[in-house]
């Protein structure tokens, strides 16, 4: 069985129902993106690499990983830290505003729980995914770790994808940013940036200088999500623009990236082609963005799943 490894950061989901009422859930955004994988391509085995707290939200936390199917091995369970806190709002276009309160996150200490044994379990992956968030939340010195860990997933064979997704309130500064990206970009087999990332940290304005950026990287695969028209890719000469319809009815904008990570990397992963995977990709997003939160109900999703071969 195919299997894939998510590494990064779920936090608790805070979201205002009305005046007296919040509702919760659970998002992140390589959880959003493996949730979506399995979801569509349940025959891929999906994983979490995380850590959590003992409280008692980790322990929802936990059994929400369950119901969605994803395995659970490599989720730590951190004696004194708890899961991060974010509170979502959205305008009336669907776009989003949050609060963080993420100081004592136990994924802050992933890092420490990642010892040669557990790095050793992993080499049985056929792919490991992960994204700049967990690069900005690790603690100071935790990099350095975290890097030789990858070096010897790659060494074992594995492919490794990255997502840059850069939130700048959670870096000490853009040059550190772009410090560890560039180590990111150099290890990674797969890319998957959004233009939007790419022009806030090095000044680049279309997805076609995005393609040109990420080719210094000797990438084998590189998807450049331009916004909700197109999608450029980039597998060894082959540069291809996708058209995207874009959905008329957008409620809420989380996780539309992350839905399309986890549905194109399950469809190539599953043996699709390219042209295929974008669509399906793109497909998955648009529905995610009609429903509030970073977790579409199932329901929702049927079309895609059926169009997945579900």
């Amino acid at each position: 069985m195919t299997k894939i490894f998510f590494l990064g950061e779920c936090m608790v989901e805070l979201r205002e129902q009305d005046e007296s009422t919040m509702g919760l859930s659970f998002a992140g955004d390589v959880y959003n993106s493996a949730v979506y994988m399995k979801r569509c391509f349940p025959q891929l085995s999906v994983s979490m690499v995380t850590a959590i707290g003992r409280d008692r939200l980790s322990d929802k936390m936990l059994n929400r990983f369950k119901s969605e199917s994803l395995e659970t091995e490599f989720v730590f369970r951190h004696p004194s830290k708890v899961p991060g806190i974010y509170f979502i709002e959205t305008d009336e276009s669907g776009e989003r505003r949050f609060t963080y309160w993420r100081n004592d996150s136990a994924a802050r200490k992933l890092v420490d729980f990642l010892s040669a044994e557990v790095i050793e379990q992993l080499t049985v992956a056929d792919t490991f995914f992960f994204s700049g968030i967990p690069l900005a939340i690790f603690e100071q010195g935790a990099h350095t770790k975290f890097w030789q860990s990858l070096e010897r997933l790659k060494a074992a064979g594995v492919k490794v994808v990255f997502d840059p997704n850069y939130r700048a309130q959670l870096w000490t500064s853009k040059e550190e940013a772009i410090r560890q990206f560039d180590k990111a970009l150099r290890l990674s087999d797969i890319a998957l940036p959004g233009v939007e990332d790419l022009t806030v940290l090095y000044g680049i304005q279309s997805a076609q200088d995005a393609v040109g950026f990420c080719q210094q990287y000797e990438l084998e695969e590189v998807v450049v999500k331009n916004g909700p028209h197109s999608v450029f890719t980039l597998v060894g000469n082959e540069l291809l623009s996708h058209t995207i319809t874009p959905v008329t009815k957008v409620v809420d904008t989380t996780s539309a990236g992350d839905a399309f990570n986890g549905v194109y990397l399950g469809a190539r992963l599953s043996g699709r082609g390219i042209g295929e995977s974008v669509q399906l990709a793109a497909k998955a997003a648009g529905t995610v963005i009609q429903h509030p939160g970073a977790i579409a109900p199932m329901a929702a999703f049927k079309q895609t799943m059926s169009e997945a071969g579900i």
